[in-house]
């Protein structure tokens, strides 16, 4: 199996090209037995698996040696790094084997090195963010897709007639329209590794990373349906294939989506049942999302969109079920993977730049694919801007399109799709090879070495890497609800009033449906912290020398819409008890941060305004059905209990 596995992986097959020469059977006239061999080495036993551990053992400690110096790396993208590190391994090699060897092979690249990066992006993505700047992603991501494809694809052309491309280049429109929309397209995987590193605001970094997700359906259409036409010829393409192929762009999209969340369901509705076996919970986690890109790479439909909206649906219900210890080993071995693909894509890159016998050399035709990409894309995302603008509550300055402008990198995914093409359909393969290994080169390295210098410049707003507190929290909870309530009122059924419904449906019935009784609970920062600060008041008590309540004097308030005793107020016990310390301002004495000062003043004032009205509601609760029997009245507090 790993030897049939050899070639796909890009390692060369062991033996290859030699004949198999005749065995002897042991013990055969005139050969004498075979005595006990103290040593023997078996190369070619171990060659595959011990070369692709070789390679991700490289890339590691290519990591660590450039995180040994902050001035290096806060100065060079790390990505940048890795494929200068590849362009002198790919040298090393051809210098010793004579041949250029270990290239990314498309079929490596999309069916392992791929998915984890993009589970890892859709998984951890923020749901919240996404979806609010939704209507601007799929914007970008479709419009701005094809505006830059059939642009870059026509002006090429154009230059052509002009006589600034070599006639060598033998490529007609329908070529350069194939070239254009695998160009175009804004990479994941490079926009992935350089903006992390930049640390532009969450709105900005969304925008651009969401984009280059959601456009791959937009490329895989447009690849196969440009491909499709070269192959039948521009003459016998009819006008019912136009339609196809627009309604192609519907079907691959929406039918690479709906397999994610298909996949999604399936999952957060198996660890619903894995309380006794935690053991397979990151199992399944992989597995399933893997598999949910592999049928929509078999379907041929967006298998990025599905894996992409695999990890969006089904973490919220997979994190309620799976015990804590699987969620640590998810995120790790999730980021581990992601982490060894990006850094193995990027040195392959540089490896396979080496071989020049892929790519032929013609400046008007590199010249022009690179200032064409930059300007159209930028002419693109001007219009496209300024069309948004009217309809965002937030506009998009001047300074956020050119960042978005300048961010719109390419990567591994042009160059998998370039080398897929057939040399004998495509006369001008070779040049196209050459055009996207430099335009990648130049938008990872050149781009990525400017774009931070040019943040700072420009003062874009970068992120804030804290989480809300609970006033923010508590804010943001109560703006949702008012405008929600506000668009109900006018009858305007805008964003604020679906996502409120369909919190509603989802509290109603998925949440049921999809988490164990256990975890289906409110899950709310709010409660989240005060539940932390309870249990902080009772360590602090017990710190101080309070006794410890008997089980049969302890009495748990009534507390509705919470199923789990240990979210009952453990400082409210304490204080009935009769302790006369104040466990308020020991709280506010403990803390450390500015962060925990505020979330303590908002427990303490959700204490006072929120629980104990519940509490007291919940003891005259009690006492009524104590003397419900009784014909007397029993006045607490003044209010009168028949």
């Amino acid at each position: 199996m790993l030897r049939a596995a050899l070639p796909l992986l890009g390692l060369p097959l062991a033996g290859a090209g030699a004949t198999e020469e005749p065995t002897q059977e042991p013990g055969s006239p005139g050969e004498p037995p075979p005595g006990l061999a103290l040593f023997r080495w078996q190369w070619h036993e171990v060659e595959a698996p011990y070369l692709v551990a070789l390679w991700i053992l490289v890339a590691s400690l290519a990591k660590i040696v450039f995180h040994l110096s902050r001035k290096v790396t806060s100065l060079v993208p790390e990505s940048c790094l890795l494929i200068l590190l590849g362009l002198v391994l790919g040298g090393i090699v051809l210098a010793v084997a004579k041949k250029a060897e270990y290239q990314l092979e498309p079929g490596t690249f999309f069916l392992f090195l791929l998915p984890p990066i993009v589970l890892d992006s859709g998984y951890f993505m923020p749901s919240r963010l996404f979806f609010d700047n939704l209507g601007a992603i799929l914007t970008y991501a479709v419009v701005g897709t094809l505006w830059n494809a059939f642009t870059t694809g026509a002006a090429l052309w154009g230059l052509q007639q002009a006589g600034l491309v070599a006639p060598r280049v033998q490529a007609g429109l329908l070529d350069f329209l194939l070239f254009g929309s695998l160009i175009s397209a804004v990479d994941p995987v490079a926009v992935l590794a350089v903006f992390e590193e930049v640390h532009v605001n969450e709105t900005l970094f969304i925008i651009v990373f969401g984009e280059s997700l959601l456009n791959d359906a937009v490329t895989v259409v447009l690849y196969k349906v440009c491909n499709s036409f070269v192959e039948m010829g521009s003459a016998n393409v009819q006008a019912t294939d136009y339609l196809k192929g627009v309604a192609s762009l519907f079907v691959v999209s929406l039918g690479g989506a709906a397999v994610g969340l298909v996949f999604a369901f399936l999952l957060a509705l198996t660890t619903r049942f894995t309380k006794r076996v935690r053991i397979i919970e990151p199992l399944l986690v992989f597995l399933l999302a893997y598999a949910a890109y592999l049928t929509a790479e078999m379907a041929s439909l967006s298998a990025i969109l599905a894996v992409t909206m695999c990890g969006l649906g089904c973490k919220k219900y997979v994190e309620a079920n799976i015990s804590h210890k699987s969620r640590t080993a998810v995120k790790y071995t999730m980021k581990t993977l992601a982490s060894c693909a990006e850094t193995i894509i990027f040195m392959l890159l540089g490896i396979s730049a080496v071989d020049s016998s892929k790519w032929a050399w013609d400046s008007g035709l590199v010249l022009g694919t690179l200032f064409f990409i930059l300007f159209f894309r930028a002419l693109g995302v001007v219009l496209q801007t300024w069309v948004l603008n009217q309809f965002r509550l937030v506009p998009l300055d001047k300074i956020d399109q050119v960042v978005m402008s300048y961010g719109g990198l390419r990567g591994a995914v042009a160059f998998a799709l370039v080398i897929l093409l057939d040399r004998t359909k495509i006369p001008a393969k070779d040049y196209f090879v050459a055009t996207t290994i430099v335009v990648v080169f130049f938008t990872v390295i050149v781009q990525g070495l400017t774009i931070k210098p040019l943040v700072k410049w420009l003062k874009v707003k970068r992120s804030e890497h804290h989480k809300p507190t609970l006033n923010q929290e508590l804010h943001e909870h109560t703006f949702d609800h008012i405008l929600a309530a506000v668009e109900d009122v006018v009858g305007h059924h805008g964003y604020h009033y679906w996502r409120d419904r369909w919190e509603q449906f989802d509290k109603k019935y998925l949440s049921q449906l999809l988490m164990r009784r256990s975890a289906y609970r409110i899950r709310d920062q709010i409660w989240d912290v005060y539940y932390r600060l309870n249990i902080r008041d009772a360590i602090s008590f017990v710190d101080q020398g309070g006794h410890v309540l008997s089980s049969t004097g302890l009495t748990l308030p009534s507390m509705p819409s919470r199923n789990s005793v240990a979210e009952t107020s453990v400082t409210n016990l304490l204080r009935e008890s009769g302790s006369g310390a104040c466990l308020d301002l020991q709280v506010i004495d403990t803390v450390r941060s500015g962060r925990d000062r505020e979330d303590a003043v908002m427990h303490h004032l959700l204490c006072g305004g929120l629980y104990k009205p519940r509490y007291r509601v919940g003891l005259l609760q009690e006492l009524k059905n104590v003397f419900s029997g009784s014909r007397g009245q029993i006045k607490l507090e003044g209010i009168h209990i028949i």
